[in-house]
């Protein structure tokens, strides 16, 4: 068994001798993406498992473990990394945890302080959780983001990006059920292989791929027909989380819908740019400043790469660029908002009503002050600009009940249908 060490602050570290034999455990978010993702880390020597538990027990493990008024995306995550301490499938004395860290002032930075005491109170004390971070804040000797892994995952993200928005649009009208499906697994499968052999994440790598993927997805054989357009925006856990939303993508599908869900290149545009908008605004550090700017005009590329691709090969419903979703802000919100998911939440719902999604679903998780801001908060000025707006806030927290938050989606979703019979 691997010897616990510890920093001079008292911090458990995650070391190299622990990269040999512990499983890092990874709260899953986005299927696609975290798929591929998990496998750039197996590719490098990391044991890595993807949790998928869920259910009653979880959110009560995270109740009892986590203090009362703690956003709900914290309360759920910590509640799925106990029961799955508990649940006899791993040896707690060989996992380690794995959290996302994006340094801001959202208490997704408090997330890992918030498990380390759940697992001192819970008898775990001796777990190791590893910070997930470009802002080297918290480092450890077993556990590195090198350019390599890096580069990767960034390909992985918009790669992920890619599945998700042709599946989306495909699935719903697919004549031969599971072939979408079928596809996604595949494509994960290939990209993954790609990564192993250090191919794939190049931007002529990716155009190819990116050629191949939509032509693949065309290929499908769909039905012709007319379906409620819904998007979905609001907190990043909630929104793409199936376990923190109550399965709500399932839900819609059930009802008939066809369901945009803006990538995740978006977001994380949203938030390099926020260093370099805080730099502009209020000043600081010019060398983050130039890092934050030349990390931005790399994914600008990615994304340039990816829109061509979808405007070359195929008729699929993209959104726009992410430096275009600035300009319809102004009036509305400033750019200076970056807390939580900030302007860019208003952004992308403005962005589903121009591109034919009017109907929207705002998730906002209790506690989660910026998004009821930025999401409930703006929806009056949205609907006085987009008269044709149909938006519905729908709060997530342990106790609100699957049945009247889908009481509530119905109640949109009738006066979408309505409008579709009208069109």
């Amino acid at each position: 068994m691997a010897e616990l060490k510890y920093d001079k602050n008292g911090r458990l570290l995650f070391t190299k001798e622990m990269k040999k034999e512990y499983t890092v455990l990874v709260p899953d978010m986005l299927p696609i993406h975290f798929n591929i993702m998990r496998n750039i880390f197996l590719n490098e020597g990391y044991k890595v498992a993807l949790l998928d538990n869920s259910g009653e027990r979880v959110k009560q493990l995270g109740l009892k473990y986590t203090h009362n008024d703690i956003c709900y995306p914290a309360l759920l995550v910590t509640g799925q990394f106990l029961d799955a301490l508990t649940s006899g499938e791993y040896d707690p004395h060989k996992v380690a945890l794995i959290i996302m860290q994006t340094g801001g002032g959202c208490r997704a930075s408090n997330y890992i302080h918030i498990i380390r005491k759940a697992l001192a109170r819970s008898g775990f004390d001796y777990v190791p959780v590893i910070s997930f971070n470009l802002s080297l804040t918290e480092t450890n000797p077993g556990f590195s983001l090198t350019l390599p892994i890096i580069r990767r995952m960034l390909a992985g993200v918009i790669y992920g990006d890619m599945i998700m928005l042709l599946s989306n649009q495909t699935r719903p009208y697919e004549i031969e059920a599971g072939k979408t499906d079928q596809l996604v697994g595949l494509w994960v499968d290939n990209i993954s292989k790609q990564f192993r052999a250090s191919r794939g994440y190049t931007l002529r790598e990716m155009r190819e791929n990116f050629k191949n993927i939509i032509r693949s997805f065309a290929a499908i054989p769909r039905r012709k027909e007319k379906k409620v357009r819904v998007g979905v925006v609001g907190e990043i856990y909630v929104k793409y989380a199936s376990f923190a939303n109550n399965g709500l993508e399932k839900f819609l599908a059930e009802q008939g819908c066809e369901v945009m869900v803006p990538g995740l290149l978006g977001f994380l545009m949203f938030k390099v740019d926020a260093r370099i908008q805080d730099f502009l605004i209020y000043g600081g550090s010019r060398v983050k400043y130039l890092v934050a700017t030349k990390l931005l005009n790399y994914l600008e590329k990615i994304e340039q790469v990816f829109m061509e691709s979808v405007e070359k090969f195929s008729d699929f419903m993209q959104l726009s660029a992410y430096q275009d979703t600035k300009e319809p802000m102004k009036g509305l919100i400033g750019l200076g908002n970056r807390m939580g998911e900030g302007w860019f939440l208003p952004a992308e719902m403005v962005e589903l009503i121009v591109h034919g999604y009017e109907n929207i679903i705002c998730t906002q998780p209790f506690g989660c002050l910026p998004t009821h801001v930025c999401g409930k908060g703006m929806i009056h000025k949205i609907k006085d600009r987009y008269p044709g707006a149909n938006i519905v806030p729908v709060d997530y927290d342990p106790g609100a009940t699957r049945v009247n938050q889908e009481n509530r989606i119905k109640l949109m979703l009738a006066v979408a249908k309505e409008k579709l019979c009208e069109a």
